[in-house]
C-alpha cells in the first residue's frame, strides 16, 4: 500500500479515520511522508510513484485508473475553491480541477484553493470572491466533485477502507482540531463550520456532475488557461 495524502482540511475526517484504522504503523508513517497538493499527487500517481490518492477529478478521467465512488464533494458552496473578484487571471498551481472549473464557468480572475482559500474567505469576506462550488450548482443544479479516489493496485485494501469510512461519522478530537487550527491559522469553530460543506460519498448526481464537467473540459481541450 502506497497512498498519497492531500494535506488539506477538507480531508481531515478521512485522515483521522486512517490514523485510527488497523493499518500497520509503517503504512501510516508512509502516508505522512507522501502528502502534497492535488496537482503533485496527480503526477505521482501517473508516474506510479504512489498506487492510490484522491486526485483532481479532471485527472480521474484517465483510463489507467480504477475509481471508487469517494471524493471531495461540495453539494453547494465549497468556501475553499474561489476566484478573487476584480483580479488579474491567475491559475493556482496546486489544483488542476479548480483551474479548469473556473474556465468552464467562464469566471476570470485569481484562482485560490485549499486552506489558503478558506482563510482568505474568512478574513476578506464572501463578497470579494466567486465560490466555484456555488456557481456550478447555480448553473447545473448538481454538486461538484473536486477530487476522486483513484488507484492502480491494492484494490481490496482501498475498497475496504473507503467502505468502512463511508459508514462512519468520524469525530475530530479536540487536540487534533487545535493542532490544525494553529498550523493553518484558522479558528477551530471555523474548521468545524467549513467541514459541514464537504461530503465524500459519490452517488448518481455526483457521477453525473463529474461526467458533465469532464465533457465540458474536453470541449476546451482540457486547457485551463484564461482567454
Amino acid at each position: 500500500m502506497n497512498f498519497g495524502k492531500i494535506d488539506y482540511l477538507n480531508l481531515l475526517p478521512f485522515h483521522i479515520f486512517l490514523k485510527k484504522s488497523n493499518l500497520k504503523s509503517y503504512v501510516k508513517k508512509s502516508i505522512e511522508h507522501k502528502k502534497d497538493v492535488p496537482s503533485k499527487l496527480n503526477k505521482a500517481l501517473l508516474r506510479s510513484k504512489i498506487d492510490a490518492a484522491i486526485i483532481s477529478s479532471i485527472e480521474s478521467r484517465r483510463t489507467k485508473y480504477k475509481k471508487l465512488d469517494f471524493g471531495i464533494i461540495a453539494k453547494n458552496d465549497v468556501k475553499s475553491v474561489l476566484v478573487r473578484k476584480n483580479s488579474k487571471p491567475k491559475l493556482d498551481s496546486a489544483s488542476d480541477s479548480s483551474n479548469m472549473l473556473a474556465r468552464v464557468l467562464n469566471i476570470k480572475g485569481e484562482v485560490i484553493i485549499g486552506d489558503r482559500a478558506l482563510k482568505a474567505f474568512l478574513n476578506e469576506g464572501k463578497d470579494n470572491f466567486f465560490d466555484l462550488g456555488k456557481t456550478w450548482r447555480q448553473k447545473t443544479n448538481l454538486p461538484f466533485v473536486f477530487g476522486r479516489f483513484c488507484y492502480v493496485k491494492n484494490a481490496s485494501i482501498y475498497k475496504k477502507l473507503v467502505s468502512s469510512f463511508c459508514k462512519q461519522n468520524v469525530k475530530i478530537p479536540t487536540y487534533i482540531l487545535k493542532k490544525y487550527s494553529l498550523s493553518r491559522q484558522i479558528p477551530e469553530k471555523d474548521i468545524r463550520w467549513y467541514l459541514k460543506f464537504i461530503t465524500y460519498k459519490m452517488g448518481k448526481k455526483e457521477n453525473k456532475a463529474l461526467k458533465i464537467f469532464i465533457n465540458r473540459a474536453r470541449e476546451l481541450n482540457f486547457n485551463p488557461n484564461f482567454k
